[in-house]
C-alpha cells in the first residue's frame, strides 16, 4: 500500500511524519508523491518510516512486490475462475478477500473496478443483495472507456470505429458504468 494511504489513515502530515523520523521533508515528499517509489528508498528510510507509522516493512512495501499482470490476462483469469468455482463461491470469496479495496488503495483502479463490477453484475444474476462495503468506490469511473483487445484489433484491422460503438452498447451495465466495456464473463476458454 502506499505511503499516502497511511498517512491519510493516520491523520498524519508529511511534516509530522518528517519531524518523527529525522527524513527530509523532501524525501518524503517525493515518496509521498510517489515521484520516488517507495522501493527505492534505504532500507533506512523505509524502517523509519515502517516505525513511525507502526506499520511492518513488508506490509509498506507490498504494493511495489506485487507483480501486476496485463489487464487482458487479469480479466481472463477472473472469468476462468468463475467459470471453475461457480458464481456464488466466487462471489463469497471476493467479499471475504476484500481483494476490490486492496486493488483500490494500491492504486489498480482497472482491476479494482472489473472485480466491483463483477461482483455488482453476478449479484444482479443470483438476486443477491448488492453488498454496501464498496459504496464510496462504486463512485468512481476510469478516466477513459477500456475496450477489450480484440475489439481494438478489430478496430486497428479494419479502420472501422463503429466497432467501439457496438462493444459499448453490447456492454454489460455494472462494467460499462465505471467505463470498463465487458459484454461476456461466462464464454471463456
Amino acid at each position: 500500500m502506499l505511503l499516502k494511504h497511511y498517512l491519510n489513515k493516520m491523520d498524519m502530515s508529511l511534516y509530522r511524519l518528517s519531524k518523527d523520523t529525522s527524513i527530509p521533508y523532501s524525501t518524503l515528499r517525493d515518496l509521498y508523491t510517489n515521484k520516488t517509489p517507495l522501493s527505492k528508498a534505504s532500507g533506512e528510510v523505509i524502517y523509519k518510516i515502517s516505525s513511525a507509522i507502526d506499520v511492518p516493512m513488508e506490509k509498506l512495501l507490498y504494493s511495489y512486490m506485487k507483480t501486476r499482470p496485463s489487464f487482458e490476462n487479469f480479466k481472463s483469469e477472473t472469468c476462468q475462475k468463475i467459470k471453475m468455482m461457480g458464481e456464488i463461491p466466487f462471489i463469497i470469496e471476493l467479499l471475504q478477500s476484500n481483494q476490490i479495496r486492496e486493488y483500490y488503495e494500491d492504486q489498480w483502479y482497472p482491476e479494482s473496478l472489473y472485480l466491483l463490477s463483477m461482483l455488482d453484475y453476478l449479484s444482479r444474476e443470483n438476486n443477491i443483495p448488492v453488498c454496501t462495503d464498496y459504496d464510496d468506490i462504486r463512485k468512481a469511473k476510469l478516466s477513459k472507456i477500456l475496450f477489450p483487445a480484440s475489439v481494438i484489433a478489430l478496430v486497428n484491422a479494419t479502420g472501422n470505429d463503429q466497432y467501439y460503438v457496438e462493444a459499448i452498447k453490447n456492454s454489460i451495465p455494472e462494467f460499462l458504468k465505471h467505463n470498463i466495456v465487458e459484454s461476456e464473463i461466462r464464454d471463456v476458454n
